[in-house]
């Protein structure tokens, strides 16, 4: 999610939205997450879940960028994000 923002692909005024929202559930530091983690389960639980995909072009490459799951009980989740790197 940091680098989605630095790169301009989300606006100060979100981020500033999901540092909130994830304060009011005691997860203030989940902001950038949450730009990639939209599950409400994702966001209570404070894990991914299900992979998310984030694409854009630079001057010479075209760059994927994949989030998948890394606790275990998702692990069926991480072998499709990792299978599509």
């Amino acid at each position: 999610g940091q680098l989605y923002y630095k790169c301009g692909g989300i606006d100060k005024r979100t981020i500033e939205k999901f540092e909130k929202e994830a304060a009011e559930l005691g997860k203030g530091s989940f902001k950038y997450a949450w730009v990639l983690d939209k599950l409400k389960a994702e966001r209570e639980r404070g894990i991914t879940i299900d992979i998310a995909l984030w694409k854009f072009e630079t001057p010479k490459y075209y760059v994927t960028v994949i989030d998948a799951p890394g606790h275990r009980d998702f692990i069926k989740n991480m072998i499709t994000g990792t299978s599509q790197a």
